[in-house]
């Protein structure tokens, strides 16, 4: 009796130490799951986010802006027009081309003048008198080599460029006005974006005419590009 007592005891402890033995199969499961939801975690792309911000668009359609608008404020106003298309880079060049065509204007302006003065002096057989300006003076003193036709081409070539300062200052400031136009069109009418893509074709072209319905054209290969924007 007391022997089937001590195997019945030594039976129930080893079920209980075999009970309470850790599951490491389970658990290391468990932790293999963890691991790879923290390097997922981890391991996030961050490349699309840059792509996507990157893409946006440039601009969107906005029927409340006006081309005319800004055709008419560039009229009154150089750059006017550009600064209402938010184009504010482009103030700068305007006034600098603006202001050289101004300054050739008035640099041809004043030595037609001053030699235009000389030369009819000369051609009437006047000299300078106290009258005379110290300018019209030196310029009589440092021509008296030159003969009439050498200053009627002087005065002929001031002329001219006089002239075309002043067309070279009515073209750039039409051309302002059509570039806010078009801006503003863009802005008004128009999304331009980033998705651009093209296409490289193969193809064939003839190079010569076809003189008969069944005779062979001579052809000769091609790429062919095609861009496309959405």
């Amino acid at each position: 009796m007391k022997q089937v007592l001590i195997i019945t005891l030594l039976t129930f402890f080893a079920f209980a130490a075999k009970a309470q033995k850790p599951d490491t199969v389970k658990t290391k499961s468990v932790n293999d799951s963890l691991t790879r939801v923290r390097d997922s975690v981890a391991s996030k792309p961050v490349l699309p986010k840059i792509l996507a911000k990157k893409n946006k668009k440039k601009y969107n359609p906005d029927s409340t802006h006006s081309p005319g608008l800004a055709f008419r404020r560039s009229g009154f106003v150089p750059g006017w027009g550009q600064i209402y298309n938010h184009r504010w880079w482009k103030v700068p060049l305007i006034y600098a081309g603006l202001g050289s065509l101004g300054l050739a204007l008035e640099f041809n302006s004043r030595y037609y003048k001053q030699y235009l003065k000389v030369y009819q002096m000369r051609r009437n057989g006047d000299r300078p008198d106290a009258e005379t300006s110290k300018t019209i003076t030196d310029l009589y003193v440092n021509t008296q080599n030159a003969n009439l036709t050498q200053l009627e081409g002087a005065v002929n070539g001031y002329q001219r460029n006089f002239q075309l300062s002043i067309l070279g200052v009515m073209g750039a400031w039409g051309i302002q006005m059509i570039d806010a136009y078009i801006d503003a069109k863009f802005i008004h009418s128009y999304t331009m974006d980033r998705d651009l893509s093209f296409k490289v074709t193969p193809g064939i072209m003839p190079t010569g005419p076809i003189y008969a319905a069944g005779a062979m054209p001579s052809v000769m290969p091609v790429i062919k590009l095609t861009f496309t924007m959405k």
